[in-house]
């Protein structure tokens, strides 16, 4: 499945490393960067985790709210968030059921073998809710600019 942009994004409500549910629909009336990525504390999620941290200051100006999405459980994200001083909220998704409404749960292949998993993909939602543009494959290098630059030609229109 995937999202088409200009479409109303799958709403969810998961548990969050802060304790609380987080639910996309709390959210309306802002925009949303919802990132998800494979495991806490890995080289690749780490440095796009940094990187959208070294860029959140920014985003929060431009009215956008930042989140994490990953299968880790919330003492993990506690320990990620803390080690790495990351200023949003990151969500569990243990049963990848939102990773499966977003598309990003996906057959993967390394060193020959073949399994599930996320595929690192980001997804910028306006305020009523509706795509407004979407990263999938990610690439980490350059990627939290590409956001940030696509966030901000948003906010002009």
């Amino acid at each position: 499945m995937s999202l088409e942009i200009g479409k109303k994004v799958p709403m969810f409500m998961l548990p969050a490393s802060d304790g609380t549910k987080w639910s996309l629909k709390d959210q309306l009336g802002k925009k949303v960067v919802l990132f998800f990525y494979p495991k806490d504390m890995t080289p690749a999620c780490t440095q796009e985790a940094c990187d959208l941290r070294d860029r959140y200051v920014e985003l929060q100006q431009l009215g956008v709210e930042v989140v994490g999405i990953s299968m880790d459980n919330e003492k993990s994200h506690r320990n990620f968030i803390e080690k790495k001083e990351l200023p949003y909220l990151l969500l569990s998704d243990e049963q990848h059921k939102v990773c499966e409404k977003y598309g990003v749960w996906q057959l993967k292949k390394l060193y020959g073998r073949e399994y599930m998993g996320i595929v690192r993909s980001t997804f910028l939602i306006d305020e009523k809710g509706k795509l407004l543009e979407q990263w999938t494959k990610v690439r980490v290098k350059g990627h939290a600019d590409a956001v940030l630059e696509a966030v901000k030609r948003h906010s002009k229109l």
